[in-house]
């Protein structure tokens, strides 16, 4: 999750959005947290007033997409600062990652991201050779 986490902060440099400390970070709506055990990397990210029709999330070879706008209110006028926006590119390593089995599932206004883990034994580019 290091490698992970190490990512995160690169791609928040280049964006000059995104940070990260201990597993956490910044956005404009909110705190996201990153978890790990040896099955998967769990991301938390709270989008207050985003449902799940209003989130987007994709696998784009190496880079993991989130993506969220909500929908503008009559009172908010012309002030298009007052409609919920998120969006945030991580770059991953996705030979370390099952890009194709990424879950996302919304609750209550936070996105739940299950990135499951590539086993040494399953990984394509890792080839055992039989000592004899």
């Amino acid at each position: 999750m290091a490698r992970l986490l190490s990512l995160m902060e690169d791609v928040a440099t280049k964006t000059g959005g995104l940070s990260s400390t201990a597993g956490a970070g910044a956005s404009r709506l909110g705190r996201w947290v990153a978890k790990e055990d040896d099955d998967a990397v769990y991301l938390k990210v709270p989008m207050p007033g985003l449902t799940k029709e209003h989130v987007k999330v994709r696998a784009d070879k190496n880079i993991l997409v989130i993506e969220g706008e909500g929908e503008k209110q009559p009172w908010d006028g012309d002030d298009d600062s007052a409609v919920p926006r998120y969006n945030r590119r991580i770059e991953m390593p996705a030979d370390a990652y099952k890009m194709d089995k990424i879950k996302a599932e919304m609750q209550n206004g936070v996105l739940w991201v299950t990135l499951l883990k590539v086993k040494e034994e399953e990984r394509k580019d890792v080839f055992h050779v039989k000592v004899e």
